[in-house]
């Protein structure tokens, strides 16, 4: 059986530990929970640490978040995900400060997945090549963005079909995207589904538009 392990390292700098926010079950108990490891970086062995710094207002919820340490593929955006997933779970100390950054590192690994003799220089090619799709990916979406808001594209719709054949982004692909979605959903992280719904729908197809109309009106 495939196993994910995922070790959570928290620094609240300058604060005593009693006067911390504090997560119900801990950070990264919520962690092991809730992570959903992306596909491209599970598929090629992308794994490490990942900081994320965060700050909470009073009502214990995230009103900013960033990547401050991230490894460059997909993996990035969990980190993110989840740190933005804790809003509104946190106790807050009466005296706490909410300009305060908090940094947590976390360490994202795969077990029992093929990982363990993986050469580090192709991890690293696999994150260029990860940076290097994204470029394309981004052109189809301007250009199916731009077809819905009636501006004119200057690029031939047969192109962008060739580009998402390279890609490999086929109907298996966006019904594993849609998928994921699905699973933040029962998560109650409406805001990612929604990301990856609309994503399924700026890369030509209509497969996600039920999702759409029923979660992001």
């Amino acid at each position: 059986m495939c196993r994910l392990i995922l070790i959570l390292f928290v620094c609240f700098s300058g604060f005593a530990k009693a006067q911390e926010p504090q997560l119900k079950r801990g950070l990264s108990n919520f962690v092991k929970e809730y992570t959903i490891y992306p596909t491209y970086s599970r598929n090629h062995c992308i794994q490490g640490t990942i900081e994320v710094g965060f700050k909470l207002n009073k009502e214990g919820k995230v009103y900013y978040a960033t990547i401050t340490r991230g490894i460059g593929a997909d993996l990035d955006a969990e980190a993110l995900r989840l740190i933005r997933l804790t809003s509104g779970k946190w106790q807050m100390p009466v005296s706490y400060d909410t300009t305060a950054l908090i940094r947590s590192p976390m360490n994202f690994s795969l077990v029992d997945y093929g990982c363990e003799n993986v050469n580090p220089g192709a991890v690293g090619l696999s994150i260029k090549k990860y940076n290097d799709e994204m470029v394309s990916i981004n052109k189809i979406v301007n250009f199916y963005r731009n077809i819905e808001q009636g501006i004119e594209n200057f690029i031939e719709e047969s192109k962008i079909i060739a580009l998402k054949n390279d890609l490999e982004i086929d109907d298996n692909f966006l019904a594993q995207k849609i998928a994921i979605a699905e699973k933040k959903i029962k998560q109650g992280d409406l805001q990612s589904a929604c990301e990856d719904f609309k994503f399924v729908k700026y890369m030509g197809s209509t497969k996600a538009d039920k999702q759409l109309a029923k979660y992001c009106k």
